[in-house]
């Protein structure tokens, strides 16, 4: 509490005390669920401990057909799917249909290897879809009850890209309700589970992604971040996510639309288990554009300028970052320095405390033309009228409503009125985006927390709903950002750090990826029983 003044003391003091009436509450009138100590079964086929980029290899030298490949990740998903809940449709017959079709073109190819690897770097790989984007033929609901039935059309264009590039759909994974929550949780396909500790959340809005990946039920995915929607369930479960610099890669063909200032601040981009696969995936998915990011340039890791940024700063609306976590963060400068022999500059930005008001007040501006964001109780009603938050809230206290707590809860609030502090907010917003991109420049980076404590227990972040800050604010300053996996805590559960970048400089915390995943290990196998 050492940065806060007095009143902000009793304000967190108040809000703290709050949070914990209101879970006592939830705990003992709502809570139902049981504990669940079960664990994943492990990993026993090879081919799922190989990168995307090494499989495509090894498919396009008939060292193993894609079949083989595609068959162990259905076995896989068949093993780990009725324990996390992440995969709500698959498409595994059309799959191997492809994967088959795949190795009679490597068998035809009268150019070899080298032809296809350029032509088709991902050829018979497989591949795990966010819900929320196109994948014809397949659900596109986002979990929302009146969109039942809805069946995308057309590819999303990342989707697509990747499916020219060779790979695999296998299915589309489960999302928070309306793509607008820090849990996978939705009325219509129930509620995902992190692979570490099925007592947790693996994150939201790209939970069903995070959680499939973590479980080794996928090796390469595409999910989609407006407020921490790739890097939060990245690190949750483990794995590795990146936020693009926005603009880059298309968000077309999703859902919800975008409305607002929202296409400013939402990046898609690829979650995956392996650092080596992140530059290969986000060169294809941001097609045309990708020569805006340079990304064939090499990085030379000790002519980065490295900085390191502990925490918000204290803001009351956010939990102190955990101390493992600080420890973490602070054995990744202590590594830089003994590997590479580069120093890392503490920093502190005043303007993070304000992360989530700035946010919010951004998220919540018109567009260009003077248009405000769709409200979240219109989004919940399609393709029908807009829901009634306030008798949702009630029909929920019964069990009767079709969207969840988190849901209403949002609606509810999205129906306050203006922020009067918005001339503020946004001084400030263009104040801290002045001194963020004036430190990172063309060759800077800086590691700052990824959440304030390790994947919590589920429908906790009712409870602290205003932790996502720590991803949410840099949506708004528009930097790429990759979340990295850093071991295991004592329980088993994922520790991380998001890297983050200046504009366009996506090629500097992929490389930053590369080197903490042989520093400290990667992606990790959830512990089992025995």
């Amino acid at each position: 509490m050492a940065h806060l003044s007095v009143a902000e003391q009793f304000q967190k003091w108040i809000y703290d005390a709050f949070v914990a009436l209101c879970f006592i509450l939830y705990r003992l009138v709502y809570a139902r669920a049981s504990e669940d100590k079960r664990t994943l079964p492990p990993v026993n086929n090879p081919l799922l401990t190989v990168s995307a980029t090494q499989l495509a290899g090894r498919i396009r030298r008939r060292e193993v057909s894609s079949v083989e490949v595609v068959q162990a990740y259905i076995d896989r998903i068949q093993q780990v799917n009725p324990l996390v809940n992440a995969m709500v449709k698959d498409r595994f017959s059309a799959a191997l249909q492809e994967a088959a079709q795949v190795d009679k073109l490597i068998d035809e190819e009268p150019g070899g290897e080298e032809v296809l690897a350029d032509r088709l770097p991902f050829l018979g790989v497989p591949l795990s879809v966010k819900e929320s984007f196109g994948l014809q033929g397949m659900p596109q609901t986002t979990g929302i009850v009146s969109r039942r039935g809805a069946v995308a059309t057309a590819d999303a264009p990342p989707v697509s890209l990747l499916k020219r590039a060779g790979a695999i759909p296998l299915g589309v994974t489960n999302t928070s309700e309306g793509c607008m929550w820090a849990e996978s949780h939705n009325h219509l396909y129930g509620i995902t589970r992190n692979p570490y500790d099925l007592e947790r959340i693996p994150g939201g809005s790209s939970g069903g992604e995070g959680s499939l990946l973590g479980a080794a039920g996928a090796v390469i995915g595409v999910g989609s971040d407006i407020g921490g929607s790739i890097r939060m369930p990245s690190f949750f479960n483990g794995i590795f996510g990146h936020k693009t610099t926005p603009g880059v890669v298309s968000n077309q063909n999703q859902f919800p639309p975008l409305s607002g200032r929202h296409k400013d601040y939402i990046s898609s981009g690829p979650m995956c288990r392996y650092a080596e696969d992140l530059l290969p995936m986000l060169r294809i998915m941001a097609g045309p554009k990708a020569a805006m990011l340079r990304l064939d340039e090499k990085v030379e890791l000790k002519k980065i300028r490295f900085f390191t940024v502990p925490d918000d700063g204290g803001s009351p609306l956010t939990s102190p970052v955990s101390e493992e976590l600080r420890q973490i963060q602070k054995e990744v400068v202590e590594r830089l320095r003994v590997d590479l022999g580069v120093s890392v500059q503490e920093v502190r930005f005043p303007g993070f405390r304000y992360g989530f008001r700035i946010w919010d007040a951004f998220m919540s501006l018109p567009d260009k033309e003077g248009k405000p964001p769709i409200p979240f109780a219109v989004e919940l009603g399609k393709p029908g009228r807009p829901v009634w938050p306030f008798w949702e809230l009630l029909k929920g206290t019964l069990g009767k409503s079709d969207h969840t707590a988190a849901a209403i809860g949002l609606a509810v609030l999205d129906m306050k009125p203006a922020c009067g502090h918005s001339s503020f907010l946004i001084e400030m917003k263009e104040k801290l985006q002045k001194e963020v991109d004036d430190l990172l420049g063309t060759d800077g980076v800086l590691f700052y927390p990824s959440y304030t404590r390790v994947a919590p227990k589920h429908h906790h972040p009712l409870f602290r709903p205003l932790d996502f800050a720590y991803t949410g604010i840099l949506n708004i300053l528009g930097v790429p950002v990759t979340q990295c996996p850093l071991g295991l805590n004592r329980d088993g559960l994922p520790l991380g750090v998001q890297v983050v970048g200046g504009k366009l400089q996506d090629r500097l915390p992929l490389a930053v990826a590369l080197y903490l995943e042989k520093a400290f290990g990667g992606w990790r196998e959830p512990q089992h029983a025995g």
